[in-house]
């Protein structure tokens, strides 16, 4: 058996996940019924947008927390604040602050992995930094870190006392999981430790001042890209993909879960979209057509460029780098394209 004041208790226990204060902080709950006959809670609630993975988390928690204390059902009514409440709101919690100031942030997404997501992720990092902009790299995929060999990334960042500075290559300062893994060991972890190693990547390496961060997302639409999503409502994002109809179909769903969450898809980027022989010159499309053209159509957005599938020239030595495009390479060319494009999609 549960009473309004045990419901009280919990729900005020829990922390709206949009603006990571408690409902008792914020006021938010605003009716609340127990039909002692039937053990049953009903509860209103004002949230700051309804039909939003945070409204699916909020609810999900409250009905087992209630629950687990007692209830026998538990009924939900969601209503959205009104515009004044939520501006306060979003000033005191500092949500839609970015944790690196002015720089724009941008994630790199792909509904499945093996389109080349994070070797467009990187190159694109170089070539804003060719074109001399302050540019950060957040390898966000955990379990699939790839980003420190991909630009051949010998050192690790320094640990300095309390402080952490992310490694430097061509330009791009970067942070993955990878500098901190010995041996190329597997990552065993559950969906709340990955948040919170992504939490740190912001919140405590040293970045100085950026223009661009840019975020190699894992593929698809987990727990990592959605705490992303939740965190940072100010960024922006591509949607990697080939021209292959089943993984233009899969990406689309990236896409369109930024669009519910109010993020600016900027563009889409088709890679592997064909191959030249260096022999003949012929062009073969290994993987089909058309993908990238149509998901930037039903996403509405920009075909930023359709990559070709190439072997990128890998140097020995202090050049080493088995993924990353030379300025005077043809993919390095169009990789600077893709860059000027961006800097001019924030003009």
């Amino acid at each position: 058996m549960i009473n309004e004041s045990k419901v009280f208790e919990v729900l005020n226990s829990i922390s709206d996940p949009f603006f990571n204060k408690p409902l008792g902080e914020l006021g938010t709950v605003t009716e609340v019924k127990v039909k002692e006959e039937k053990n049953h809670v009903s509860v209103k609630i004002t949230v700051a947008k309804t039909d939003s993975p945070e409204q699916l988390k909020l609810q999900s928690e409250i009905v087992d927390k209630l629950k687990n204390a007692g209830a026998s059902s538990v009924g939900l009514r969601f209503n959205a604040m009104d515009e004044e409440t939520l501006k306060k709101h979003l000033a005191e919690s500092g949500v839609n602050k970015n944790p690196l100031g002015d720089a724009t942030i941008i994630a790199i997404a792909s509904g499945k992995g093996g389109v080349g997501k994070s070797t467009v992720t990187a190159n694109t990092a170089v070539a804003l930094a060719r074109l001399g902009k302050r540019v950060g790299l957040i390898d966000c995929d955990i379990y699939g870190f790839s980003i420190p060999d991909m630009m051949g990334i010998l050192e690790n960042p320094i640990l300095d006392s309390q402080e952490i500075y992310p490694a430097e290559r061509f330009g791009v300062k970067v942070m993955s999981m990878g500098f901190f893994v010995e041996d190329n060991s597997p990552i065993i972890w559950r969906g709340p430790m990955l948040g919170k190693i992504i939490s740190q990547f912001f919140s405590d390496v040293q970045w100085g001042e950026l223009d661009y961060l840019l975020l190699d997302l894992p593929p698809g639409t987990g727990d990592v890209a959605l705490d992303i999503h939740q965190k940072l409502p100010n960024s922006k994002e591509i949607i990697v993909t080939t021209p292959h109809p089943t993984a233009a179909f899969v990406a689309a769903r990236a896409g369109i879960m930024a669009q519910k969450t109010d993020h600016e898809v900027i563009g889409v980027i088709e890679n592997m979209s064909y191959y030249e022989s260096v022999k003949t010159g012929e062009i073969e499309y290994i993987f089909g057509t058309g993908g990238g053209e149509r998901l930037a159509s039903e996403l509405g957005v920009e075909l930023l460029a359709q990559l070709p599938l190439k072997q990128p020239s890998v140097q020995e030595g202090d050049n080493y780098a088995p993924s990353i495009y030379t300025s005077d390479d043809e993919n390095g060319k169009l990789f600077d394209d893709i860059a000027r494009k961006i800097i001019e999609k924030g003009k």
